[in-house]
């Protein structure tokens, strides 16, 4: 059976909610990141960048939240979670996965988690790297934006849902507590995230992490 270790409202959100969407059977392994579990030698094995989630399935081991995602789309094709291989839509729907990881995830680490590029004590670095950080998320949520405009469609892709949706769902949500401007304040992003709050299979998982509001 598949295990998808996890903690709650952390990258591994993602694949949760495509597991729910796909209607597997699966595990949860809470990966206790309040304790350090996360570096704990067994998960180190699974995972040695140390980093939540990890999908198992058998003896295949998958790390990369992009990875994870690409992977269920492709073994449950069903599920149609991507447009078909080699189509316009299929490579930008590449195009938009590795920006949601590689862009806008890595720019809210580094507005979370400022101090790991600063030295012990620079607390003025790190609050001027977080403001940084903080103008350039606020930039590119606008991009997310200005695409859901261009479509008009209901989903990020346009008419269907797919994988990329639980990722600007999840990265969006990493915004809640902004000084600045939220994703739920801008005007196409905010009635996005409430039809996402409004699948199931998003409920489900709210409910699975016992998360609490504010969901966006």
């Amino acid at each position: 059976m598949i295990q998808l270790h996890y903690y709650p409202s952390t990258a591994s959100m993602v694949p949760h909610i495509l597991l729910e969407e796909i209607g597997l059977p699966y595990e949860r392994v809470l990966v206790d990141r309040a304790v350090g579990a996360h570096k704990a030698p067994a998960y180190l094995k699974l995972n040695p960048n140390g980093l939540i989630p990890v999908l198992t399935d058998g003896e295949l081991v998958l790390y990369e939240t992009a990875a994870i995602a690409l992977h269920l789309c492709d073994t449950h094709p069903q599920a149609q979670l991507a447009p078909a291989v080699g189509s316009v839509e299929r490579a930008h729907f590449y195009k938009w996965l590795v920006w949601c990881t590689n862009t806008l995830q890595a720019t809210l680490i580094v507005y979370f988690y400022p101090e790991r590029w600063m030295d012990e004590g620079n607390e003025e670095g790190v609050a001027q790297l977080k403001a940084h950080a903080e103008r350039k998320v606020g930039g590119l949520l606008d991009q997310l934006d200005a695409e859901l405009a261009r479509h008009a469609g209901p989903w990020f892709a346009g008419a269907v849902f797919s994988a990329l949706d639980p990722y600007v769902f999840t990265l969006c949500r990493w915004t809640r507590y902004f000084k600045s401007s939220p994703a739920r304040e801008r005007q196409h992003l905010g009635p996005y995230l409430q039809r996402m709050l409004a699948r199931p299979a998003v409920q489900r998982v709210i409910a699975n992490e016992k998360l609490a509001a504010p969901f966006v």
